[in-house]
């Protein structure tokens, strides 16, 4: 039996623990290949949570998530990068929280998965590399809608070419801060976090978990085979998206045909 505390209204017990077990398993997957964890998380969520409380949740399940991450390769991180983000992440947050988008969510995911595509074959260009404050901007400004654009700062964290651990810890710390600041501006924003914490906290362990256990296979392999498995997994997931938006957009007439 899972405690009352722990399951927020309307949740069941097999709801609650495919989750757990949803969170151990992207956070592996995130360490032990650098991308992707994220995004398996809130495609499982969307599916089980509420969506008024998908976005936020999320945005602080990964908080935690990223923050062990940081941790346990803290020594690994690329400090250079690190404060033009943040600056830039505040900035997007702000933004997001402040406006309301008139652009559809499928058009930004069809963007995003076609420039991470362009980004792996192609020379990255020296604005991803030589402007973090922007990517910070950009990418921030996206999660506040999105949710999760850890794929688009992976392919900032990729322009700088760093071994295999630096990849990973970069990239956690990061989303640390991404993910921190979003979470903030929703709770501004009135989202009754207090509700949930008991789920979040279960959530941010089994995370840690997965981070622990994914971390011995990213010290087993190679830089050479950990870029393959980091392109192949941003193509594939790059793919979903354009796929995703695709769908939404040809629908959308269609829908619109059926009401007339």
């Amino acid at each position: 039996m899972i405690p009352d505390p722990f399951l927020p209204a309307g949740m069941s017990e097999l709801v609650f623990a495919t989750l757990i077990l949803a969170s151990f398993a992207a956070s592996f997957i995130t360490v032990a290949f650098g991308i992707g964890g994220g995004a398996v998380l809130l495609a499982v969520m969307a599916s089980l949570v509420p969506p008024a409380a998908l976005i936020p949740t999320h945005g602080i399940i990964q908080v935690g998530s990223n923050l062990g991450r940081a941790l346990i390769t803290f020594s690994h991180i690329h400090w250079p990068a690190m404060a033009g983000f943040s600056v830039g992440s505040v900035i997007g947050a702000a933004a997001g929280g402040a406006i309301v988008v008139n652009l559809p969510p499928a058009v930004i995911q069809i963007g995003v998965g076609c420039f991470v595509i362009w980004s792996i074959f192609a020379k990255a260009p020296r604005i991803m590399r030589d402007w973090p404050i922007l990517i910070g901007g950009i990418s921030s400004f996206l999660t506040m809608f999105f949710g999760a654009t850890g794929l688009f700062v992976a392919s900032f964290t990729k322009s700088l070419s760093l071994p295999r651990h630096a990849h990973v810890a970069t990239h956690a710390s990061l989303m640390t801060v991404q993910h921190g600041v979003k979470t903030l501006a929703f709770g501004l924003l009135g989202f009754a976090f207090a509700d949930w914490w008991a789920f979040v906290v279960a959530m941010m362990v089994a995370g840690f978990a997965g981070t622990l256990a994914g971390r011995l296979i990213l010290d087993r392999i190679d830089d050479r085979r950990f870029k393959i498995a980091l392109d192949a997994i941003l193509i594939l997931l790059s793919i979903r998206l354009i796929w995703a938006g695709g769908s939404e957009l040809l629908a959308g007439p269609a829908a619109n045909g059926a009401v007339h």
